[in-house]
C-alpha cells in the first residue's frame, strides 16, 4: 500500500538558544498549528531541505526531490503553538556534517522552515517493577519526555552519553531513577557503563536510543542477557555513524527484516 504523500507546510523560528557546546535549541512557530498538541511531546516531525541543502522549497517541481530529516519535539506550547527542538551541533567547518547541523549553526529568529508530521514511537507503558532507559545526545530530547511522563514512584536506571561535561543537563525525573552520565570525550563507553548497571529485579521496561551499532550491541544485552521481552522494550538507532539519515533508514531496514526472519 503506497503511504499518502506528506505536504510540507512552513514553519518561523520564533526563538534560538545554546543550551551546551554541543546541543542548539530552537523554537518554531508552524503554520499548521492544529496539527500538534500536547501529545506531541516527544514524538518526531522532520525538516525538510533541498537536495543541495536549502530551506527554501518554494519553486521545486514534482520531480525535484527533497530531503528530510527527523528529529523529536522536545516541547509543545499550548497558548503559542510553538514547538521546541534540540539540535546537535558539529564544528562549522565540519562539511561533512548534516544539513540540519549546518543550519543550526547559523539560524536565526525569523528565518523559516518547512516541515512534515509530527508522528509518535511506540513505547512501553513503563508501569511495571523497573525502567531502565539508555540514550546518546541525539537521543536526549525524547529521554527528557519520557522521563518527565513516566509515573512518579518508578525506579530504575538513566544512563546517558554526552560528548562533553558542558554537555549534562537538568533533567525532571522521579528520584527513584538513578541518572548516570556517560563522556565521550573521557574515553567512557555507553555500551561499557550499561552492562556494570546493576539489574533491577522483576519486570523491567527498557527504552534504549543511541546510534546504530550501539543499539546492536545493547540490544543482543538487552534480549539476550536480560531477556527483556519485546512488548517491554522500545530500542531503535537515531543515526549511524559515517552515513547519512537516507543510508541510515537502509541500513535499519535491513537490520529489522533480519531481525524478524
Amino acid at each position: 500500500m503506497t503511504k499518502p504523500k506528506r505536504i510540507p507546510y512552513e514553519a518561523t523560528v520564533t526563538n534560538v538558544m545554546t543550551v551546551s557546546p554541543s546541543i542548539r535549541r530552537v523554537t518554531l512557530k508552524s503554520s499548521n498549528t492544529e496539527q500538534f498538541t500536547s501529545e506531541s511531546k516527544g514524538g518526531y516531525f522532520k525538516f525538510v531541505f533541498t537536495e543541495s541543502g536549502e530551506t527554501d522549497i518554494t519553486g521545486l517541481t514534482e520531480e525535484q526531490k527533497t530531503v528530510l530529516r527527523t528529529y523529536t519535539i522536545r516541547d509543545y506550547e499550548d497558548t503559542t503553538g510553538e514547538i521546541t527542538v534540540d539540535l546537535v551541533l558539529h564544528l562549522t567547518n565540519d562539511h561533512n556534517c548534516g544539513f540540519a547541523s549546518r543550519w543550526a549553526e547559523s539560524v536565526s529568529v525569523g528565518d523559516t522552515i518547512s516541515l512534515v508530521g509530527p508522528g509518535k514511537s511506540p513505547y512501553p507503558d513503563f508501569t511495571h517493577d523497573a525502567v531502565f532507559f539508555v540514550a546518546d545526545m541525539t537521543a536526549l530530547p525524547a529521554l527528557s519526555v519520557a522521563l518527565a511522563q513516566i509515573p512518579s514512584d518508578a525506579r530504575g536506571h538513566a544512563v546517558i552519553e554526552v560528548a562533553t561535561e558542558k554537555d549534562i543537563q537538568s533533567l525532571n525525573h522521579p528520584d527513584g531513577v538513578k541518572l548516570s552520565w556517560v563522556i565521550s570525550d573521557q574515553n567512557q563507553s555507553l555500551t561499557s557503563t550499561v552492562r556494570q548497571m546493576p539489574w533491577p529485579e522483576g519486570i523491567v521496561d527498557v527504552w534504549c536510543a543511541c546510534e546504530f551499532d550501539m543499539m546492536k550491541s545493547l540490544r543482543q544485552y538487552f534480549r539476550n542477557e536480560r531477556q527483556v521481552g519485546k512488548d517491554h522494550i522500545y530500542i531503535s538507532s537515531y543515526w549511524k555513524n559515517g552515513v547519512s539519515e537516507d543510508g541510515h533508514k537502509v541500513i535499519k531496514r535491513q537490520d529489522l527484516q533480519n531481525e524478524s526472519s
